[in-house]
């Protein structure tokens, strides 16, 4: 990586580092050099730009929102870089509340709706071309010499479908401002000092979860980036398969770093830290240090997701066996979650209530507890006092969009208590866990962890599985691998 040159990092020793320069600039630029790098630049103003796929979308998400908070100001913004270490920054990812209501994923973004008589009039403030004539865009470490080309006020404008202006001048505008706001929190902090005295933590919450909840029905952008997302997804799943053997020579980490070029190449990211759950791994929720060996005979839980670079994920496990053939107590631990899978899946259609495909999977994941002899029964005892849990663990399932965990801060009444819609996307992800060291199990059980999981629309007549392109059961599952690694 290039070090920035600073008065601080010269490149090389000035001969009169406290010598004030005309020009304004760092004591260590010439007159000569500041005027030599104003100059000589081609015009490079796109002209013509169509709007962004979505821009139609984000129009009646806008309108949606300004009916909800008729005659009050309402500020979304992007959010900041976040350092990473030192002068190294991570990778941007907007605010999934403003690129739902822009498009827009460039840092220091901000959406302001301004009321009006008949709603709201929204304006997009962006960061313009850096301005060379004052040498910011190539003494400023986040100028477009470092970091390459923004859009113009101009084209952004072009492409968003809203007026745009320099968001350096909009803390100052809020601040000026009078009347109602409502803001999104926790962004971007200049924003929120700007609007200190005019919002409430209540009024923003009330911001929040309708948004959440606005967010509840994908419309027919978000289902065909879903359905991309989990295309993209299974093709990184058979990218994992075709190298298993070199993961086998070195760690979980070939299984992560091979999902990863799938997710962007086709995609933004992975929608989340992929779990590479090998072995008793496999008993750990949320595995994302994928350090751990690969190893014949024991099985691969891998959980991923693919974020299109419109940042809708997928969100996908499958549990593979790493030799090519599930063992009988492994096939027959897979075989109750995928029954499992299934009732779950067959209880998501409209009209049913949220929490009836996880019940659905539980009483079955009960009912082999049972059988197995892990439990005493009757089943209705075990499902009253949730003793299951201690193999289930986890819900078995989520609303799924631009956060893999989606629509998060909606109202209970709206979302766990709620009722299916068509447009509604979730996962149905049943597991069994049997860890290492739990003595309530035989010992054959023990550091055996399933589960499957994929991603459901709720259609108008029932469901549809966006991930069904990756088989599930485990005939198919082998037969499947087979023909990846001879391939």
């Amino acid at each position: 990586m290039a070090e920035e040159q600073t008065p601080e990092t010269p490149d090389t020793k000035p001969e009169e580092p406290n010598k004030p320069r005309k020009n304004g600039l760092s004591p260590l630029v010439s007159d000569e050099l500041a005027e030599n790098m104003k100059g000589g630049w081609d015009d490079t103003e796109l002209h013509g730009l169509e709007p962004i796929a979505q821009a139609g979308h984000t129009a009646r998400r806008r309108a949606a929102l300004s009916a909800r908070f008729p005659g009050e100001r309402l500020v979304v913004p992007a959010g900041k870089l976040k350092t990473r270490s030192n002068d190294t920054d991570y990778p941007f990812r907007a605010s999934v509340e403003y690129a739902y209501l822009t498009g827009d994923q460039t840092e220091n973004g901000v959406l302001v709706m301004e009321p009006t008589g008949s709603g709201h009039d929204s304006t997009l403030y962006l960061l313009p071309r850096s301005d060379r004539e004052s040498g910011e865009f190539w003494l400023n470490g986040h100028g477009e010499l470092w970091v390459g080309r923004r859009n113009s006020l101009t084209e952004a404008e072009q492409l968003y479908g809203m007026p745009c202006e320099d968001v350096r001048k909009v803390a100052e505008k809020l601040a000026e401002a009078s009347g109602p706001v409502r803001q999104v929190r926790s962004y971007d902090a200049g924003i929120e000092a700007a609007l200190t005295d005019k919002v409430t933590a209540e009024r923003d919450a009330e911001l929040q979860t309708f948004l959440s909840e606005l967010r509840l029905v994908k419309d027919d952008f978000e289902i065909a980036e879903l359905t991309f997302a989990c295309e993209a997804t299974a093709r990184g799943f058979e990218d994992v398969v075709r190298v298993l053997d070199r993961a086998r020579a070195t760690s979980e980490r070939y299984i992560e770093g091979t999902f990863f070029l799938r997710a962007r190449v086709e995609g933004n990211d992975v929608g989340y830290g992929s779990i590479c759950a090998a072995g008793p791994h496999a008993t750990t929720l949320h595995w994302v240090r994928n350090d751990g060996p690969v190893r014949d005979g024991d099985l691969l839980l891998l959980d991923a997701g693919v974020e299109t670079r419109n940042l809708y994920t997928a969100d996908v496990t499958r549990t593979l066996p790493i030799s090519g053939r599930y063992t009988d107590l492994q096939r027959t631990v897979y075989e109750a979650v995928l029954q499992a899978q299934e009732a779950g899946i067959a209880a998501v259609r409209p009209g049913a209530k949220y929490r009836d495909f996880h019940q659905a999977a539980q009483r079955v994941l009960t009912e082999k507890l049972v059988e197995w002899g892990l439990l005493e029964g009757p089943v209705e005892r075990v499902l009253e006092l949730g003793l299951q849990r201690r193999w289930t663990l986890h819900g078995t399932g989520h609303m799924l969009g631009l956060d893999v965990h989606d629509c998060a801060t909606a109202r209970r009444e709206s979302y766990a208590d709620g009722t299916l819609e068509p447009g509604m996307c979730l996962t149905v992800e049943p597991g069994l866990y049997f860890q290492a060291d739990d003595l309530t199990v035989p010992e054959e059980y023990r550091g055996i962890g399933i589960r499957i999981e994929d991603d459901i629309l709720v259609t108008e007549d029932g469901n549809r599985n966006l991930s069904a392109m990756l088989p599930r059961r485990p005939d198919e599952v082998e037969a499947w691998m087979a023909d990846l690694q001879r391939g």
